[in-house]
């Protein structure tokens, strides 16, 4: 009897420490929770990069492909409410807010209602916010995040807007929206009034304590055919260092604008030139995240341009060249391919599979909350 009562007490105690270190266990993971730091988005488009544009990377590239690091791999149907085949706009926008709208629409919805944007969500819970594209930052897929107008050609309208969101850190082109407008507004001198550092000749080095803004081309960049350089991968160094030195989580997206340039100009050199510096970008941006395990990185396209394929290659004879294949292009339009999604970093797991674009938003989204 005397050995049960033992047994018994022993088990009691057992039980009572057992549950005094699972509520100990439970408030050590709330504290680590609750000190979590939130999730920094480096989000990615590569405009008009299909499969085939990617693949061109590993046929034409000198070094393996960044694309090549990422192990959560996905697909996105691009279509429109309006049209099969999207533009940069209503793709932008469904990436922007997770709703898909008509072609042509910058941040409305199919009844051009305003729809509030991931990074204007993101702003309100204290991220800091940055754009780079090689067009103007008026153009389709950057004005998507910060612009709520019916057509995209409304650039004058967009940039005032742009002003108006204080995005904290943006470069590209597009000065003459902001400069001898139709309205005769003064929008650098708004820019300033609003603290920011503007830079209308180089991509100088950002000032911590202020907005950073670079408007460094009437309208758009140089394609890399024409001698840009590496505006791409270095604007984007150049927005983490500016991040990093203000220890706030941020939300940037980054716009390789002109691999759908070459898809419509059937210029095959173009296109892969672009696909490169894109990929080389990819480095610089996988480098940071590496460094920085807070962070997701997702890559994608709003559409595939060109209907782009890589086939045989033959001699001035006609003869196949059995180490070599080339560029062919269907069209110089977009097309309605799926297109691929990369994702790196904490939440990368939700990307994979088969989904509509606008549930790219809705993914980010989750991996935001449930960091």
């Amino acid at each position: 009897m005397k050995n049960i009562k033992k047994i018994i007490a022993l088990s009691v105690i057992s039980v009572t420490m057992s549950c005094g270190k699972t509520s100990e266990e439970k408030q050590n993971n709330a504290t680590e929770v609750t000190e979590k730091e939130p999730l920094n988005i480096i989000f990615m488009v590569g405009d008009g990069m299909g499969i085939p544009q990617v693949s061109s990377a590993f046929y034409f590239g000198e070094h393996t492909p960044n694309f090549k690091q990422f192990e959560s791999i996905g697909l996105s149907r691009t279509s429109s409410t309006s049209h099969l085949i999207t533009d940069s706009a209503a793709g932008a926008t469904a990436f922007s807010t997770g709703e898909k709208t008509y072609k042509r629409a910058i941040g409305v919805s199919s009844d051009t209602i305003a729809l509030p944007t991931i990074l204007e969500q993101l702003k309100e819970r204290g991220y800091q916010t940055g754009l780079i594209s090689l067009t103007s930052i008026t153009h389709a897929t950057p004005a998507a995040y910060y612009a709520h107008v019916e057509d995209r050609d409304m650039h004058e309208e967009i940039a005032k807007q742009l002003v108006d969101a204080e995005v904290d850190f943006f470069a590209g082109g597009g000065k003459k929206y902001f400069q001898n407008r139709e309205d005769g507004l003064h929008l650098y001198d708004s820019l300033l009034a609003k603290n920011y550092k503007l830079d209308t000749l180089e991509l100088s080095k950002p000032d911590a304590k202020r907005r950073n803004a670079y408007l460094l081309t009437e309208e758009g960049l140089p394609s890399k055919t024409k001698g840009r350089g590496d505006f791409l991968a270095e604007a984007s160094q150049a927005g983490f260092d500016y991040f990093q030195a203000n220890k706030k989580p941020f939300f940037m997206m980054i716009e390789g604008s002109y691999i759908d340039w070459g898809g419509h100009a059937k210029d095959d050199e173009m296109m892969i030139q672009e696909v490169l510096d894109f990929d080389k970008t990819i480095g610089v941006v996988l480098d940071f995240v590496k460094k920085h395990p807070n962070t997701l990185l997702v890559v994608t396209a709003d559409h595939e341009t060109g209907g782009v394929s890589i086939g045989k290659a033959y001699d001035e004879s006609g003869k196949e060249i059995p180490q070599q294949v080339q560029v062919y292009f269907n069209t110089d339009q977009h097309s309605t391919e799926l297109v691929p999604v990369f994702a790196k970093g904490q939440g990368e797991e939700l990307f994979r599979g088969i989904y509509e674009n606008s549930e790219i938003y809705h993914k980010l989204m989750q991996a935001i909350n449930e960091n």
